[in-house]
């Protein structure tokens, strides 16, 4: 998981042997930006299916779709929850990246 990568890219040494190249810090960056856009994808699908269910509740309350409703506001949650989370690593890794490129 590219989480991890990043993590584990973070708790490298800043400068020396065991320390990535710039070009590598880049390459995670890259591949996490990658990874929040398909969180943010995956966001707005759930959004969009549960409008569409609300919408149908409004005119007929059916407990088969107000059990999905639950779900997905479920999925909703840990899905912002993980894009909190790539996002703040994201922020660190640029700031790698940034110092990197100062050095």
């Amino acid at each position: 998981m590219i989480e991890n990568h990043i993590r584990i890219l973070l708790d490298a040494p800043e400068a020396g042997e065991g320390a990535p190249t710039l070009a590598h810090i880049e390459e995670m960056l890259t591949a996490g930006y990658a990874r929040a856009m398909a969180i943010e994808g995956e966001q707005w699908r759930l959004q969009r299916r549960i409008v569409d269910i609300a919408l149908r509740l409004a005119d007929e309350y059916n407990e088969l779709q107000a059990r999905e409703l639950r779900k997905l506001a479920r999925e909703l949650r840990a899905v912002e929850e993980d894009l909190v989370g790539i996002r703040a690593l994201i922020r660190s890794l640029r700031a790698r990246a940034n110092e990197a490129r100062a050095a």
